[in-house]
């Protein structure tokens, strides 16, 4: 059923044929389908009167005759081929309909994410699996960054939310956090460092240190560290892919510290180690646009799903 009517009243196209009120072009199909003004008013729950008017006015927007009236009714030669446009037309329009209920109600829609690479790759990807298989129309494009890239794009709305670090502050953005993702200093076992019980941010004075890009936050948080502590250490190689580095370490062409999400359980080989001055881990959250108006429940649902996941994997993580 047509909820609302699209008139456009003292409007003509280059032909100087009137914008039709859309009401009224669904009483003529009723009409037309019935064979009977009369039915068509019962159906649409009009009185007669509002049906012959809608009929006049669309007649007259036209500039054709569509009915021939007498004991019975019947669709003139403009008529009949304005039925068969009708039909598609009203199809159409309940297509559309159907479509804007469907992605008000968030079970369609386009979303699009930007995630930094440990979120990307080692929890997105369960996340989104059980949210496409609970909401399969929904389609999601996913962008893997650097932190200082997204915050950008979700400026220019390019993004309708981002996984990152912690962002610089700025009025036009939001940052709600989601975890504190934990690093540990990974190495092969006849790394000196693997015979060590603690290892301090003094220990990397004379190592070999392989780092991710320049504008990782994990890299600028250790970095600091490391001056903080009075450290300069000798840089070996820089990746621009904080999986990568595993296997560089892995290699031998050096130890670095990663997040343990990305480590796991170390491959064969290799030690993981903590630091024990090293300040709490580098925090991840949720970022969006600030007083971004978003009506789209899909998304809104996205969150609460990451959030959910979060919250339960973190939680399993303290238990152990």
């Amino acid at each position: 059923m047509l909820t609302k009517a699209l008139v456009f009243q003292n409007k003509t196209d280059h032909c100087g044929v009137k914008f039709m009120d859309l009401r009224a072009v669904k009483t003529f199909e009723t009409i037309a389908r019935l064979g009977s003004f009369q039915k068509a008013a019962d159906e649409l729950k009009y009185v007669q009167s509002t049906v012959t008017m809608q009929i006049q006015k669309l007649e007259s927007d036209l500039g054709v005759k569509l009915f021939e009236r007498g004991r019975k009714i019947y669709l003139t030669e403009a008529g009949r081929v304005f039925f068969e446009k009708a039909e598609l037309l009203l199809k159409d329009l309940e297509y559309v309909q159907s479509s804007m209920k469907e992605w008000f109600n968030g079970g369609t829609g386009k979303i699009k994410i930007g995630a930094i690479e440990p979120m990307a790759i080692y929890r997105l990807p369960k996340i989104l699996a059980h949210f496409c298989a609970e909401y399969p129309k929904v389609q999601i494009s996913i962008e893997i960054t650097n932190t200082n890239t997204l915050t950008q794009m979700i400026k220019d709305c390019e993004l309708d939310l981002a996984i990152c670090n912690t962002p610089e502050l700025d009025p036009h953005i939001t940052f709600e956090r989601l975890l504190t993702e934990e690093v540990s200093v990974l190495m092969t076992s006849n790394h000196p460092f693997s015979q060590k019980q603690n290892i301090y941010l003094a220990d990397f004075k004379d190592e070999k240190l392989l780092l991710s890009g320049f504008v990782c936050n994990y890299r600028i948080h250790l970095e600091k560290s490391l001056t903080e502590a009075g450290v300069t250490p000798q840089i070996g190689l820089v990746v621009n892919s904080m999986s990568a580095l595993k296997e560089y370490v892995q290699a031998g062409l050096g130890i670095a510290v990663i997040p343990d999400i990305i480590i796991g359980t170390p491959p064969e080989g290799m030690v993981k180690k903590k630091i024990i001055d090293l300040e709490i881990g580098v925090v991840t959250g949720l970022l969006r646009k600030a007083n971004y108006r978003q009506n789209s429940k899909a998304i809104e649902r996205l969150i609460a799903a990451i959030k959910k996941n979060v919250q339960k994997t973190t939680a399993f993580v303290e238990m152990k």
